[in-house]
């Protein structure tokens, strides 16, 4: 319980984190493009156009859903390349092998190869995360199915570029507090779907079915309800 209450905590600051940035650097851009001479990094229209379209009460929450299910499978995909690499002992190839010893020297080569044993699970997931979230929606949509990438990174970023267009007085149309009501939404929908799915599976993983399933259940929920601020909040846990 203590390890998913640690786990989901930090999901919640990230999300903090890459919002938190991702609003300033796209109105900083948006503003020196205006001082560049732009007439803007998109139409009113299109602006207004983009607040509609992440309405909280639209098909926000259920694409936001889908791309929690993207964040799955990249997770997969790092494991799958990370036992790949292990079982492999690339690490020792690049720390031993002739030619890059020679080219980066022996203690370089140790320290690549500790590098890439140690980051390569990172690396996996977050190409294949862009490739995904890139790729996803057009492949769909050539077969006729509707799909939009709703990650709340892109989606901040999307609601800032919107903002500064539409000026100061965005601020007061209930347009713009609905989308970011829809991008509330899809924080919480991409890390619970993620997640749901990332620990069912290793439930599964670890043989844990029935009756132990139940009581793991039970006691995230008893975390949940006793201590919800624990699961965003650095609270240290008060155990019976």
């Amino acid at each position: 319980v203590d390890e998913v209450t640690f786990l989901l905590r930090s999901q919640f600051v990230s999300i903090v984190g890459n919002v938190g940035l991702v609003i300033p650097v796209v109105l900083a851009l948006a503003a020196l493009l205006a001082l560049a001479g732009w007439d803007g990094v998109m139409t009113p229209a299109k602006a207004e156009g983009i607040l509609a379209h992440h309405h909280l009460l639209g098909p926000t929450a259920l694409f936001a859903a889908a791309t929690g299910v993207l964040l799955f499978l990249s997770s997969l995909i790092a494991g799958w390349v990370e036992n790949w690499f292990v079982f492999h002992r690339l690490d020792a190839a690049i720390a031993y092998h002739p030619r890059a010893t020679r080219l980066l020297g022996a203690a370089r080569a140790r320290r690549w190869a500790a590098y890439w044993r140690d980051h390569i699970s990172g690396w996996a997931a977050n190409i294949s995360l862009g490739l995904m979230l890139g790729l996803v929606p057009p492949v769909l949509g050539f077969f006729g199915l509707p799909f939009e990438v709703r990650h709340v990174t892109l989606v901040a970023g999307q609601l800032a570029a919107a903002t500064h267009e539409l000026g100061w007085g965005a601020l007061h149309s209930p347009a713009l507090w609905w989308a970011v009501a829809g991008m509330a939404a899809c924080g919480v929908l991409n890390v619970a779907v993620s997640f749901a799915l990332a620990f069912r599976l290793a439930l599964a993983a670890q043989n844990v079915r029935g009756v132990g399933r139940r009581r793991v259940y039970a006691a995230l929920f008893s975390r949940l309800r006793r201590q919800p601020l624990a699961f965003v909040l650095p609270v240290t846990p008060r155990h019976r």
